[in-house]
């Protein structure tokens, strides 16, 4: 058999600032390096859907439809991927059918081309609707499997799924280790078996946590995989994903070269490294390497936001108690994968049990709707003493959680009326009710939200005394927040900082 080059999709957009920033790099700092990411001919660009889509209203002040289209006009040649929820959408909960359906053909619309689909519990009928409908509007269907480790995950139970998800539909299978705990024989063994049973191309998707992310690709690539996520090297590594131009050059004169110019993705690198100085307030301060991710098994974006939580608590001293009390609390659960939403579940109900003191004397509503089965159906039993605590006597729902639901969108456009000026705005609102009515209230008054959001930002994160001063005497006089604003952006002011 004749091995093709090994394709890449590049996070830089997504979620490698997801991973690293606290989904906090704004559009504007996307645009230096978007035409040149155009040349680079990766197999996709991920750059929306998960968290960014409600990061970009609730603290940047951004419509990110807005960052879709605008993104779009400048990078043509490159397919353009996001990741989907599957029936959550891009939020923490699931939304009925007709909300997923008109979401899913807003997006292809606006430019999504490749619909990396999963589901946090790997219940697939929370993936089928969404897998249909993104194959009826002509979008490729990358069906995921959320790699986990746990006593009722194993290889041959994910090569069971995949078959399963290549009947819905898929166009191709992502392995999605959101955690890094793949190992590198372990991802030649599910890949081989991937690409021997299945026939449709395979990509990887890993993270750097636990050091073993590049190893985990190389073997993929040996097992013959067609596709791997990496993130340019200024903003790879630790909780993000390994590295592009370590892969291309590592496979540089091979069967599988990539192809890719070295010397172009130095030039991005350069430019996200710059980028990347005016985030310095939102980094996460995780070691490089953190093996303890094989025991805690927690994915990256949820460790940045993990430690920026506690830290706005003033509970940082708490945070190796609360990463002991992650596992513990999904085996209660029945092990489900932790990502997004299962992973928020679990890691606000750990903090919550080492914060109160006691485990389980409060329990987040979150919790109580998962053991209901309002999240789908999970991994393995759950436990039968915290069931009872949660919810009493009252039995867990068996069907899909959507069909509980009545049809959203019609009601959600008459909520929101004449603020919102598109489907698109409707979709925001239905997903995101307290965040986009007053990013809408501030677009109506003639205000994006950017400079106010972000000034006030900086007023509360930098430490230094004459540039909070500076920015208090903007904000002051006439012109206020749009002085701020363009103080803010002045080349070289506030150093550690966002700027």
């Amino acid at each position: 058999m004749t091995l093709q080059p090994v394709k890449i999709c590049e996070t830089v957009l997504r979620d490698a600032h997801q991973s690293l920033l606290a989904t906090r790099m704004r559009t504007d700092d996307m645009l230096p390096i978007a035409e040149l990411l155009d040349q680079v001919g990766y197999w996709s660009v991920e750059m929306w859907g998960g968290a960014t889509f409600d990061s970009a209203m609730r603290f940047l002040g951004e419509d990110p439809w807005e960052r879709l289209r605008t993104l779009r006009k400048i990078m043509p040649n490159t397919p353009f991927q996001m990741l989907l929820r599957g029936q959550n959408i891009v939020g923490y909960k699931h939304y009925p059918d007709d909300i997923v359906e008109k979401f899913v053909e807003c997006a292809r619309k606006n430019g999504i081309d490749v619909f990396r689909i999963f589901d946090a519990l790997n219940d697939m009928r929370n993936m089928a609707f969404a897998m249909k409908v993104a194959k009826r509007v002509g979008g490729h269907v990358q069906a995921t499997i959320s790699y986990t480790i746990s006593p009722v995950h194993s290889i041959d139970a994910f090569v069971k799924m995949g078959r399963q998800l290549l009947d819905l539909g898929a166009d191709s299978i992502c392995i999605k280790d959101m955690a890094g705990l793949i190992t590198p024989y372990a991802a030649f063994e599910l890949v081989s078996s991937l690409k021997r049973d299945l026939g449709i191309p395979i990509q990887l998707h890993t993270h750097s946590t636990s050091g073993m992310g590049t190893a985990s690709l190389l073997k993929a690539v040996e097992a013959g995989i067609d596709i791997v996520d990496t993130a340019i090297s200024s903003l790879a590594l630790s909780t993000s994903q390994p590295p592009t131009e370590t892969l291309v050059a590592i496979l540089k004169g091979t069967e599988r070269d990539t192809g890719l110019n070295l010397h172009l993705l130095a030039d991005i690198s350069h430019l996200v490294g710059e980028i990347r100085k005016k985030y310095l307030a939102f980094e996460a301060g995780i070691s490089p390497v953190d093996v303890n991710v094989l025991q805690f098994q927690v994915p990256g974006g949820m460790l940045s936001n993990l430690v920026s939580q506690l830290r706005q608590q003033g509970a940082q001293d708490k945070y190796y108690e609360v990463l002991d009390e992650i596992p513990r609390v999904r085996k209660d659960l029945g092990y489900p994968p932790l990502v997004t939403p299962s992973s928020q579940i679990v890691g606000v109900q750990a903090t919550l049990n080492v914060i109160m003191g006691e485990r389980y004397r409060m329990i987040s509503e979150e919790t109580r709707q998962y053991i209901r089965g309002y999240y789908g159906h999970p991994p393995a039993p759950i436990d039968p003493e915290l069931q009872k605590k949660a919810i009493g006597n009252e039995e867990p729902i068996t069907c899909r959680p959507a069909d509980m639901l009545c049809p959203g969108f019609e009601q959600a456009r008459e909520e929101i009326g004449e603020l919102a000026s598109s489907d698109e705005d409707v979709l925001s609102y239905a997903l995101f009710p307290q965040v986009a009515r007053p990013y809408f209230e501030r677009r109506t008054k003639g205000l994006g939200g950017k400079e106010e959001i972000a000034a006030a930002i900086a007023v509360a994160l930098i430490h230094q005394q004459e540039a909070k001063k500076a920015v208090a005497k903007a904000v002051s006089e006439p012109g206020g927040w749009v002085n701020a604003w363009k103080l803010l952006n002045r080349p070289g002011f506030i150093r550690g900082g966002i700027r």
